[in-house]
Formats: C-alpha cells, sequence, structure tokens
C-alpha cells in the first residue's frame, strides 16, 4: 500500500470501490417497461416495476448475457448455478420494500481489472439486480431540502454491482480503476456508461491503518460521486478526515456518508447496514438461472478486442507511444475512427496525432463527439494524404480540419475553394526566395554566422511572402542552396 499524501509515515489508506453499471437492455429486469433515459417522470412503469399486488417478475435473458460476459472481459469465474435474492429495506425509491439483488450465489466471482502502473485490483464478484428508483432533493442541498420527489422510471432497470476487493490505495488509482472499467464495459456494449445520467455509478469504501498492518480500519461508505473527479476529491477528503479524528483522539465510526460537491465535504446520513440487517432470502417468485457450458462457450466467442489488448497491439504494430495508445483507446469509438484512418491512409502514426491532435481539438470547440460530428474516417485519411504528397502543407491542412469534421466535406474540395494548395514551381519558388533573401540582409549576416535560427526566421518569411502556397521542403532545399 502506498502512503497517504501528507498522513503520518505509519498511515495508509484501503480502499475498496462498488461499481454500479446500468446494462443496455431494451426493457427493464423483470417486465417488459422500456429501459430508456430521460422519459417524463413515472411514464415508464407497470405493476411489476412498482411492485403491486400480485404481479410477478420474469428474468431479463440479455441482462444475464451482457453480465455474464462482463465477468468473462474482467477474468471471472462464471457460475453454471445461481439465483435471485430478495434484499429488504425500506426506502422511498424502492416501491417494493425489497430489491431483487443476488446474495450468495452471484453470476461471478473473482476477476481483476488491470492499473495502468501494471497494479492488479482483484474483484470480489459481479452480480445481477434491480435498480431502485430516482430521489429527487428540492433545496439547496441534500441535507437542507424542502421535500423529496421520486421518478420510478428508473426502478427495474437491470443493474450489475462490480465490487472490488480493498486494495486500492488513493484517490487517483481509484480513478484509474474506474476509467479502465468503464473502457472494458463499453468496449463489450453491454452498457452507455454515462456516469452523468447515470448508468455508471459508484460508491467508495475508505479507511485508514498503520503502514504495514494486515487488519482493515473501519470503514465509511461515500455516496453521491457523481464523477470520476468527484471520486477522487471525495475518497482524499474522507482520507484527512479521518487522520484529523485519529490525531484528535476520536473514534470513527462506521457509517454512509454522503458527498456534496458544492462544499467539497462529505456528511453523515446513517449508521452502515450489514448483511444481516437486510434480511436476504431467496426469491420465491424466480427460478435459478442455469447456464449450460455451451451457451457460456459461446458469449465468450463473441466478445470485442478488449482495451489492454488494443493497447498492446498499437505499441507493437503501429509503433506508437504507450500514452498514445491509452489515449486512443479510452473510448471504442475513438479506437475504431483511429484504425479506421490509419488503414486508409497507410500511416498510423500521422493518423493518431491527428486524433490526438486537430480532430479532438476541433470537436472539443465544437463541443461534438466523433459520434456526432459529420466527418469521415476516409476523410481525415485523405486529408493526411494531400500533406504527405505536398499538395498542402501542414498549416493549411489544420485549416481544412474544421470542414471536414463539423461539415463532412471532402478535404480537396475545400483546398480548391480556398487555393490553399502548394505549388511547387521551381521558378515561382525561387523568386518568393530570392525576394525574402534580398528584404532580410541582416537575417542572412546572422545565419552566416552561426544563429540557426535565423534560417527558420528565413523560412517563414518565405512562406509569407508565398501566403503558405510553397512548397516548404523545396523553401528550405533553396534557402540552404542559396546560404552556402
Amino acid at each position: 500500500m502506498s502512503k497517504v499524501i501528507g498522513a503520518p509515515a505509519d498511515t495508509e489508506a484501503v480502499i475498496g470501490l462498488e461499481v454500479h453499471v446500468e446494462l443496455l437492455t431494451a426493457s427493464k429486469m423483470f417486465c417488459g417497461c422500456r429501459n430508456a433515459f430521460g422519459a417524463p417522470p413515472n411514464t415508464l412503469v407497470c405493476p411489476v416495476c412498482l411492485g403491486m399486488p400480485g404481479s410477478l417478475p420474469v428474468a431479463n435473458a440479455k441482462a444475464v448475457e451482457y453480465l455474464c460476459k462482463a465477468g468473462m472481459a474482467l477474468g471471472c469465474t462464471i457460475a453454471e448455478y445461481s439465483k435471485f435474492d430478495r434484499k429488504n429495506y425500506f426506502y422511498p425509491d424502492m416501491p417494493k420494500n425489497y430489491q431483487i439483488s443476488q446474495y450468495d450465489m452471484p453470476l461471478t466471482t473473482g476477476g481483476s481489472v488491470t492499473l495502468p502502473s501494471g497494479k492488479r485490483v482483484n474483484l470480489t464478484r459481479i452480480h445481477l439486480e434491480e435498480d431502485t428508483g430516482k430521489n429527487v432533493h428540492a433545496g439547496e442541498s441534500i441535507a437542507r431540502s424542502a421535500y423529496t420527489l421520486v421518478d420510478y422510471n428508473r426502478a427495474g432497470v437491470p443493474l450489475m454491482e462490480i465490487v472490488s476487493e480493498p486494495e486500492i490505495s488513493s484517490a487517483r488509482e481509484a480513478e484509474e480503476y474506474l476509467a479502465e472499467l468503464k473502457a472494458v464495459m463499453s468496449y463489450i456494449g453491454v452498457s452507455d456508461v454515462k456516469m452523468h445520467e447515470g448508468s455508471l455509478r459508484c460508491d467508495a469504501n475508505v479507511s485508514i491503518r498503520p503502514a504495514g498492518a494486515r487488519e482493515l480500519g473501519t470503514k465509511v461508505e461515500i455516496k453521491n460521486l457523481n464523477s470520476f473527479r468527484s471520486v477522487g476529491r471525495a475518497i482524499e477528503y474522507e482520507i484527512e478526515r479521518m487522520r484529523a479524528c485519529v490525531r484528535e483522539g476520536e473514534r470513527i465510526v462506521q457509517e454512509t456518508r454522503g458527498w456534496d460537491e458544492g462544499s467539497g465535504t462529505t456528511h453523515s446520513m446513517r449508521s452502515k447496514e450489514l448483511a444481516h440487517d437486510y434480511r436476504y432470502f431467496p426469491d420465491p417468485d424466480l427460478v435459478p438461472l442455469e447456464l449450460g457450458r455451451a451457451l457460456l462457450s459461446r458469449w465468450r466467442t463473441e466478445l470485442p478486442e478488449l482495451p489492454a489488448a488494443k493497447r498492446t497491439r498499437y505499441v507493437r504494430d503501429f509503433g506508437l507511444s504507450e500514452y498514445d495508445a491509452g489515449v486512443l483507446t479510452s473510448e471504442r469509438s475513438d479506437a475504431d475512427f483511429f484504425e479506421a484512418v490509419a488503414a486508409a491512409s497507410g500511416n498510423p502514426k500521422q493518423a493518431a496525432n491527428w486524433m490526438m491532435g486537430d480532430v479532438r481539438k476541433v470537436l472539443d470547440r465544437a463541443e461534438m463527439t466523433l459520434a456526432s460530428a459529420r466527418g469521415r474516417p476516409e476523410q481525415v485519411a485523405a486529408l493526411i494524404t494531400l500533406v504527405a504528397n505536398g499538395t498542402i502543407s501542414g498549416k493549411a491542412a489544420k485549416e481544412v480540419i474544421e470542414s471536414v469534421m463539423i461539415d463532412g466535406r471532402q478535404p480537396a474540395d475545400v483546398v480548391a475553394e480556398r487555393g490553399l494548395a502548394q505549388t511547387s514551381d521551381a521558378g515561382a519558388v525561387a523568386a518568393f526566395v530570392d525576394q525574402a533573401l534580398h528584404a532580410n540582409a541582416d537575417s542572412v549576416a546572422s545565419y552566416k554566422a552561426g544563429k540557426e535560427k535565423a534560417f527558420e526566421f528565413l523560412v517563414g518569411q518565405v512562406m509569407k511572402l508565398s501566403r503558405g502556397k510553397a512548397n516548404v521542403e523545396m523553401v528550405r532545399g533553396l534557402l540552404k542552396e542559396r546560404l552556402g
């Protein structure tokens, strides 16, 4: 375990994460209601997900498939036999006053998530359950809300809970863990993992203990974490709060605390429940799940190349750096677009440079994503080719990329319309070079006196005179010839 920053030398942090991922199925977990985000409140409900007397649940087969594929992608052991249980609690967001979940026989156990450092964070389990409704608190904050509204559209949505072992050592590692988990879920297509829409949510269990100790300290669970940044900030705050308790001789209480993004603090919500508080028992309305080996084998063959394998391939086959490969594989849509550009242009390194540079800048300025942009990989590849064959300069290409990505225009059309094509006419370029040398005698003298920067200045002057159209390699060659 790494030392907590700023902590006494004998203190270390121990963190475990419980990540809830809504599955991207067409319908809810145990009924036929549509699984969709953003519908008017309480319009995607029925007697089953509202817990009406006499209604009976039926398990969603696609949700079972998606969870098993997630487990396979993370190296989990898939149970051929499992069951659903009732988790009993009384809270407004669960209309039945119990949640259908899995207790002692989850669908998957084990597995791990590997961080960029190479550290492996082991998983305890991934189990399948139904989501709860959404409480909407009216007022300045949760602690000072005048009243609470409940939207049951989310109640019953298929949800998998991914539980890590307490092996994360810092807020940074927690964020890296979440980023890798999000990438894997996105790649295999089981969730859209949109944290701002609630399809990816995280609770953090935090404790501190003497460095090198094996026994875990008293843990606190933190809720209301709405972004990776919130997760990191909340963990850092809670570690510091616990350290302060220890310094002042106060007892750390096992409890659930809520994160307040505005104040950057946590506040006590309730004492932490234990498993026996939920009075788990097998759900009598649902038959056990039995999955044949042939079915599990078929699901395994349907998995795509995962982010870690793709990163390794990019470094090995394309010669990219570990950092570039990591950025390009963080989202499956980015990786697919990059590979298409690389294939069409025949130049993976230039494809990576454009994807991470000007393409990303253009989309960020326009507040767009690759999915919403009109530009296509073959158009970006065509622009790369125009630069490579000397038709346009790299500077001119930067003027073209916005029209390509935002408006979906062909780069050659934009070049012709704006007159951006380079000239490689030897006579015309030579005239520009001679004009620049004549007008900048001081720079010529400086270069001959050994000042290399003067040469780049002269190149710039030639390009300025040619309005950026002179072939820059030809310009450099003629300048060196003229300057001896």
